[in-house]
């Protein structure tokens, strides 16, 4: 995991895009700050723009920098038995192209022990989205990830290519600053 973890670290940092896993699905990933390789995510999953894409982060300290975390945002992140993506308003310090039109932005700490270290590692938040072309399946691990998306990749993960347990999309929910959550995704 050590070699990956470096492999992956310096190729995100150089402005590439890689296939990794998440505590989720197979995701692609990039330095969430930097539009350049956000746009590169877009065109590889053939996804309009206009449609926010997710970051991970590996504590919620990180968030407060991100985007208006309301208090309750921590007892919702404490109490998730499953991976929970909120989408918070007020979105700043990341890709422009990031951001949803409103100005929110869908972010997820991470408790899976690869993605949680990359993005320690990282020190800013990374893109997660799903390994797939948009509108197709999402893969729920490594082996139905399709080739397509695999070659366009600068580097793919190793951990965990052989693991055949089938994940799930995280939970979404949209959280207001007046503490007003509405299920986005359940």
């Amino acid at each position: 995991m050590e070699e990956d973890l470096r492999s992956a670290l310096k190729v995100l940092k150089e402005g590439g895009v890689i296939l990794y896993p998440t505590d989720t699905i197979w995701g692609i990933g990039c330095d969430a700050t930097n539009e350049a390789a956000v746009k590169r995510v877009y065109e590889i999953k053939k996804r309009e723009d206009s449609k926010a894409l997710i970051s991970l982060t590996d504590s919620p300290s990180l968030i407060e920098r991100l985007a208006d975390m309301p208090t309750i945002a921590y007892d919702l992140i404490d109490a998730a038995t499953t991976p929970l993506t909120i989408i918070y308003e007020g979105a700043r310090n990341l890709a422009p192209n990031l951001m949803a039109e409103d100005g929110s932005v869908g972010i997820r700490v991470t408790k899976e022990l690869f993605s949680q270290e990359l993005c320690k590692r990282l020190r800013r938040p990374l893109v997660s989205t799903s390994a797939n072309i948009s509108g197709e399946p999402s893969p729920q691990n490594f082996s139905e990830v399709s080739e397509e998306i695999k070659n366009q990749m600068d580097y793919i993960v190793k951990y965990r290519q052989n693991d055949k347990t089938k994940k799930a999309p995280s939970k979404i929910i949209k959280l207001w600053g007046n503490g007003e959550i509405k299920i986005i995704r359940s």
